[in-house]
Order: structure tokens, then C-alpha cells, then sequence
């Protein structure tokens, strides 16, 4: 018995001690189509990831960039009603100061009336009378009309420092609410800029040029797509199937002839 227990462990350690045959390695050109077209699906793979965790923000980069256009506008509006208010004040006070004068001036032609010696002197000074009085009034009704705007101002005024301190608050909390999420994805988000920066290193420029050129145009940003149910994975327009039989070899780089993205085969995927 222990014989054949001895036979069956030396067979194992036989078999055990065989070379296993190895399968056949397939090895890709770096210079080929194929293995170019493989750094575009990988690339684009990347920054899709970083498009995604981009929009887990939303449209709070926006607001807060609307947010702070508004607030920067309010600040110039409430600066230019400030001077409004300084001047209108200034043009009020010497308004005031004009009447003053023009009362002292009637007050002492009036006076001076009661010592004259003939009727030409009177009549002079009572002309002169009559325009400091009509400079009163005149000077009375601008103080109005200045009265009056400097209150409409005043109220404008007050309103655009509400308005600015509620945009403040609502900026500050869409500020944080912004930084919190982008926190939370910016280790990722870098890691995979860094991923792409290299994949965009081994591309010819010529080649990286129109891959980002057809991102920037693309609505989801896809640059790259597979064929999916015999049709393009980016605006699902049906491709022949000679064309699909191109696709599949990847012996050249093939585009979508309706909306330019570069087309690999669905294996890629894999």
C-alpha cells in the first residue's frame, strides 16, 4: 500500500516538474494604427472619467462665476449711487449757500433804498432787488429737484446694498458647497489628468491636435468610439459593413463620416 501511495507522489512531482507550454505572446507595433488607436480609446477613457467627475459639480462653477459677475456689478453700481448721493448732496447744500447770499444781497439793497437821492439810483437797486429774488427762486427749485433725487438715490442705494449682502450669502454657500465636492474628487481628477498627459505625450501632435479638436466640438466630449449594433458610438449612425470590417482590422485610422469621431473596433471595450 505504501508502495503505490509512493508511485502516485512521484508521478505528481513528474508531472508538477514538466514544462507547461507557454501560449503565444501577441505583440503590437508601438508605430502601428492599432496600437495608436489603442492610446486614443485609453485617452479618451481617461478624460471621460475626469469629464464624469466633473459634472458631480453641476452647475455650480456656473452659478458661482454668475454669483460673482452679479456681485462685481452691484459693487460698481453701489460705488457710482455713492457719488450720485455726494454730488446731489453737494449741489444742494450750495444751492442753500446761493440763497443765503442772494437774501443778504436783497436785505441790503433794500436797505440802501431808503437812502438814495434820486428815482434812477431806486429803480437800479430795485432791479437788483427783483434778480436776487428771482436767483432765490430759482435756486429754491433746484434744491426741490435735488431733494428729490438725492431720496430716489438714497432708496436705489439701499436696495442695491440688500441685494449685494443676499448675493454674498448665497455666494459664499454655493462656494462651499462647490469646494466640498470638488475636494472630494480632486485626488482622482489628478491622478487621471496625469494618466492622460502621458497617453497624450506618445501621440504626433498632428494626431493630438484633431483628437482634442473633435472633443472640444463633441457635445459628450467623446473623441473616440466604438461600433456599437453596426452603427457609430457617438451619433449612432448606421457604418457599412466593409467599413466595419476596416474598423476591425485597425490597420488605419478610420473616422465617422458624419460626425468626425475616430471609430475603433468593440473589442476595445473588452
Amino acid at each position: 500500500m505504501a508502495k503505490k501511495i509512493e508511485k502516485k507522489i512521484e508521478k505528481k512531482a513528474e508531472v508538477a516538474t514538466k514544462p507547461v507550454a507557454s501560449k503565444k505572446a501577441v505583440t503590437i507595433d508601438s508605430d502601428s494604427p492599432e496600437a495608436k488607436l489603442r492610446i486614443l480609446y485609453k485617452l479618451q477613457q481617461f478624460d471621460s472619467q475626469v469629464d464624469q467627475l466633473r459634472l458631480l459639480c453641476g452647475e455650480l462653477p456656473l452659478e458661482v462665476r454668475d454669483l460673482e459677475d452679479e456681485i462685481q456689478g452691484l459693487k460698481i453700481r453701489i460705488t457710482n449711487l455713492q457719488s450720485d448721493v455726494k454730488d446731489t448732496e453737494s449741489s444742494i447744500a450750495k444751492k442753500k449757500l446761493d440763497i443765503e447770499h442772494a437774501t443778504a444781497a436783497v436785505k441790503k439793497y433794500t436797505e440802501q433804498q431808503k437812502n438814495v437821492k434820486n428815482n434812477r439810483e431806486y429803480d437800479s437797486l430795485s432791479k437788483e432787488v427783483e434778480y436776487q429774488n428771482l436767483e432765490i427762486e430759482l435756486a429754491e427749485k433746484r434744491v426741490k429737484e435735488y431733494t428729490v433725487q438725492l431720496k430716489e438715490r438714497k432708496v436705489l442705494l439701499e436696495d442695491a446694498k440688500k441685494v449685494i449682502t443676499e448675493r454674498t450669502e448665497d455666494l459664499e454657500v454655493k462656494q462651499r458647497e462647490l469646494k466640498e465636492i470638488m475636494a472630494e474628487t480632486a485626488k482622482d481628477e489628478k491622478e487621471l489628468e496625469k494618466k492622460s498627459v502621458e497617453l497624450q505625450a506618445q501621440l504626433e501632435p498632428r494626431m493630438l491636435t484633431a483628437y482634442l479638436k473633435v472633443r472640444k466640438n463633441a457635445r459628450n466630449g467623446l473623441a473616440v468610439v466604438t461600433v456599437q449594433r453596426d452603427a457609430c458610438g457617438g451619433c449612432f449612425n448606421k457604418i457599412p459593413p466593409q467599413r466595419q470590417l476596416d474598423i476591425a482590422l485597425s490597420k488605419k485610422i478610420i473616422v465617422c463620416e458624419y460626425c468626425g469621431r475616430i471609430l475603433v473596433d468593440s473589442s476595445f471595450g473588452e
